[in-house]
């Protein structure tokens, strides 16, 4: 895991000359500066998810009884966390929170409890920061326990070590475990926003169309939002990063109106 120090104004540290991307440079795992650390992560999470591992994690984490804190903690916490499966960002994934919001808030400014998912969609991440491996937190969705499809990153070159064939499992991933600790603490957000917290990286299914014969009528109903959602979640980044001190009390406001108070995680 890599853990950032950062002073008083973080965002000093990550401001390099930004330039526009075009949305054909996202999602590059091909190459790139950020191309072995990327493809080992994967190929560390291929190899030891496994159903075993899932089930086993399911039970460690699911009762949401590791720790206690407030969402802005949280949010604040991933200061110290870089994403190592992305190969778009080398920044710590706080900012990427505030900008995914902000790109939500100015399309939907309606929806104030969409703009609340993008804040905090990654979250889950922590995990991270109490002794579980990246490669057991990050990274794109996959059905463990079943035939792992070709549109899964990496397909081709990372999944040799792994032995599961059949039995098909969501793998223990921060997207189901946030939307179990959204859950455990009866927070209000709709369950539109509830199924982009759980399956916005599960492209494999909402950009590839894959594993649609694990669907029920409600996922294929709720997929329209996750795509939507995804939009917003990938071409947001960027290193002009946002001012977080001037969008803290707007987007507290949405927390207290529908994660309030410290929470179980």
């Amino acid at each position: 895991m890599r853990v950032v120090n950062l002073g008083p104004d973080p965002s000093l540290a990550y401001r390099p000359d930004s330039h526009e991307k075009d949305k054909s440079e996202f999602r590059n795992f091909e190459s790139g500066a950020l191309f072995d650390r990327v493809f080992n992560t994967y190929k560390l999470m291929h190899t030891y998810q496994t159903l075993d591992f899932v089930k086993q994690k399911h039970l460690e984490w699911a009762n949401c009884n590791h720790f206690s804190m407030s969402m802005m903690e949280n949010i604040d916490s991933l200061d110290e966390l870089v994403d190592e499966s992305d190969p778009d960002v080398d920044f710590p994934n706080s900012f990427h929170a505030f900008q995914t919001a902000e790109g939500i808030r100015k399309e939907h400014p309606d929806k104030d409890w969409f703009q609340l998912v993008g804040l905090i969609h990654d979250i889950g991440k922590i995990m991270a920061l109490y002794e579980e491996p990246q490669w057991a937190v990050v990274g794109d969705t996959f059905p463990v326990g079943c035939k792992f499809q070709n549109s899964i990153v990496f397909r081709n070159s990372t999944f040799e070590g792994n032995p599961d064939e059949k039995n098909p499992a969501l793998k223990y991933y921060l997207l189901n475990y946030l939307y179990q600790v959204m859950k455990f603490n009866k927070c209000t957000i709709p369950e539109e926003g509830l199924y982009m917290i759980r399956f916005h990286s599960f492209y494999p299914w909402h950009s590839n169309g894959d594993y649609m014969h694990l669907c029920n009528e409600k996922d294929l109903q709720m997929l329209p939002w996750v795509k939507e959602f995804n939009k917003f979640d990938l071409y947001t980044k960027s290193t002009e990063l946002p001012d977080v001190e001037s969008l803290r009390p707007y987007y507290q406001s949405l927390i207290d109106k529908y994660c309030p108070g410290i929470l179980r995680w």
